[in-house]
């Protein structure tokens, strides 16, 4: 059993989660079955059960009665689906060690994702103008009268904010209050900037981007999520795109801030018309294996991500943001069951694929 094994190394929260079958917006049964599709055995793993002196690990296992906890060979391959960034000791030691971890590292910076694309000058151009800090937030209200600020390492939309510029040096600033959905709005001089403001952006790391003109449905902007993972064979594929349609009156299309997910064909169909629709789900899958393509250059052991790309009113791809542990669930709200079921499936086709060449292995 051991050469077939393939591990799932989860944040201990959810893992404690599994033998009850309540992870969260992780499907237990789709590891399932997508491993047994290409004749893998799923071990749920934390990362403080695994004992590289002894090369042993204790794992949950599907059996007959249900999930239990037993001892096995560390597996030789594992999909990192906890949060880990690059500093992480106890995943390089894995991979140091011989173990073929993919997914790394899943927690990258806006900042640090958007400088490696800038180097490529044929991806230049899809990149919205970014800067960072209070520094780069007083550089770009003096370029650009529309801004969106983002925590450099948030996640799910909390904590972005909205400059909008009215004139003779007035700003409207939007942000949510902590722990709500509602938000705020206040007049701002750009001259004098409010301590709150200021006092966010010292707090944690922020980059400042010109905001796109998004395309809309219903006065309700949009962007598309792309689920984009090396499979058998090892070679990046889009596994399927959604559109996440902000709430009503929010600029923010995050699922988990109120927006609401739709199948692309759908939203691209609505704001553009069939025709036009077909050839920018092109565009867009075109910019994200190019981006997918670049990342991996610099990025050890990438294997399976989530783009937010923005397609714009006049038809525009832009990139906007880089997720390395991409929730798969906006496929199931969006009635896309197929590209849900797929977003884990391929990624187990790629751990078989490393069994058989870990040559392809890529790690640090």
């Amino acid at each position: 059993m051991g050469h077939k094994l393939v591990g799932i190394l989860l944040n201990a929260a959810m893992h404690r989660g599994v033998p009850r079958l309540q992870t969260g917006q992780e499907s237990i049964a789709n590891y399932e079955e997508a491993a047994a599709a290409f004749g893998l055995i799923p071990c749920f793993l934390k990362l403080s059960d695994i004992d590289m002196k002894s090369g042993l690990c204790i794992a949950y296992l599907k059996y007959p009665e249900g999930y239990r906890r037993v001892a096995i060979p560390v597996p030789a391959v594992i999909h990192n689906r906890a949060i880990y960034d690059r500093d992480s000791r106890e995943i390089e030691q894995l991979v140091r060690q011989g173990l073929m971890v993919f997914n790394t590292c899943n927690r990258y910076g806006k900042d640090q994702i958007h400088g490696l694309l800038e180097q490529n000058e044929a991806l230049r151009e899809f990149l919205p103008a970014t800067a960072s800090g209070y520094a780069g937030l007083k550089d770009m209200m003096q370029e650009y009268p529309d801004l969106i600020l983002k925590p450099s390492r948030g996640s799910v939309g909390q904590g972005v904010m909205r400059l909008t510029g009215t004139g003779s040096g007035r700003w409207n600033w939007m942000y949510q209050q902590a722990g709500s959905r509602r938000w705020v709005k206040a007049s701002v001089r750009q001259s004098a900037l409010p301590a709150v403001l200021r006092a966010r952006l010292s707090k944690v790391s922020y980059v400042v981007q010109e905001r796109i003109p998004l395309a809309e449905i219903d006065k309700r902007p949009f962007d598309l999520r792309v689920t984009v993972q090396r499979g058998w064979g090892g070679e990046w594929q889009v596994t399927g795109m959604f559109a996440k349609l902000a709430a009503e009156g929010s600029f923010v299309s995050n699922i988990a801030r109120g927006g609401e997910a739709l199948p692309s064909a759908l939203a691209l169909e609505r704001a553009f018309g069939s025709a036009d629709a077909a050839q920018l789900r092109c565009s867009v899958a075109s910019l994200s294996l190019a981006v997918a393509r670049e990342l991996s250059l610099s990025l050890p052991g990438l294997a399976d991500i989530g783009l937010d790309i923005g397609v714009t009113r006049d038809k525009r791809v832009v990139f906007i943001e880089c997720n390395a542990r991409d929730q798969r669930y906006g496929f199931r709200k969006a009635g896309l069951g197929g590209a849900w079921k797929d977003s884990y499936r391929r990624p187990m086709g790629y751990a078989r694929q490393l069994l058989e060449a870990p040559s392809l292995y890529n790690g640090y």
